[in-house]
């Protein structure tokens, strides 16, 4: 059985998909197989940043209303063998069934070395089920305090489902970080989101031109920091610091 990870925040557009997108071709490079399971519907973006969006004619919600089977909509990344997407439906009025979600994640984890959630931002059913089928969360913050308290919420359901184990990134750090009476530093940063911090990922133009077009990213200064995130995942101790 593989590990299910759920890549989720409080806040919106804090980097979910970015995160998702890099931590598993980092997996996929330290030899693991890996499926990105996207779930939020309407506001599909893993296929794009994946260079899948021409390869898709099935997804999420054609294999939860039953009219394919998951190998059908499961697409693999043209970049990188052994890393999966199955994308989110396109239409933002489809809602996934909760139980048939879980049941979903459940029996694909025995696939793969890993599957990550992209959950959708905020908090509902579909988080709920998610977290009915995961071993832990990675919680993904800006540093800024709205962004920062609405992890801290986050982490609150994470623990309530038993994934108290969860892990902070702190994403798109930039190269000076200016602090505030509310956030003087990232010690506050990783206080009131409540969780360990796992990685920092630094504001990184090449990885965002790169992910934006469906590229892969080799030249990113970030390869490096989401390589460690994905040692640090499988119990390794590394030393943490802003691009590492």
């Amino acid at each position: 059985m593989g590990q299910v990870i759920l890549i989720t925040s409080g806040k919106g557009g804090v980097g979910k998909s970015t995160i998702c997108t890099m931590l598993g071709a980092a997996l996929v490079r330290q030899g693991n197989k890996v499926l990105m399971l996207e779930s939020d519907c309407g506001l599909r973006n893993l296929d794009i940043m994946n260079g899948l969006d021409q390869k898709v004619v099935y997804d999420l919600g054609d294999v939860l209303t039953g009219r394919c089977e998951p190998i059908k909509a499961i697409l693999e990344s043209p970049h990188h063998p052994e890393l999966w997407l199955l994308p989110a439906a396109n239409s933002p009025s489809f809602i996934p069934s909760p139980d048939k979600l879980e049941s979903l994640i459940s029996g694909l984890a025995s696939y793969y070395d890993y599957l990550l959630v992209d959950c959708l931002a905020g908090f509902n059913q579909t988080l709920t089920a998610a977290c009915k089928a995961a071993q832990m969360g990675l919680v993904v913050v800006t540093p800024d305090l709205i962004s920062v308290k609405d992890g801290g919420k986050a982490t609150d359901i994470l623990v309530s489902h038993g994934l108290g184990n969860s892990r902070l990134i702190i994403n798109k750090l930039p190269k000076r970080f200016i602090p505030t009476q509310s956030l003087p530093d990232l010690d506050a940063v990783i206080d009131l989101v409540g969780l360990q911090l796992i990685g920092i990922v630094p504001d990184d133009s090449v990885m965002s031109e790169c992910i934006n077009s469906g590229r892969p990213c080799e030249a990113a200064i970030s390869n490096e920091v989401f390589s460690n995130i994905a040692r640090r995942l499988k119990g390794k101790w590394l030393p943490l610091r802003v691009g590492g």
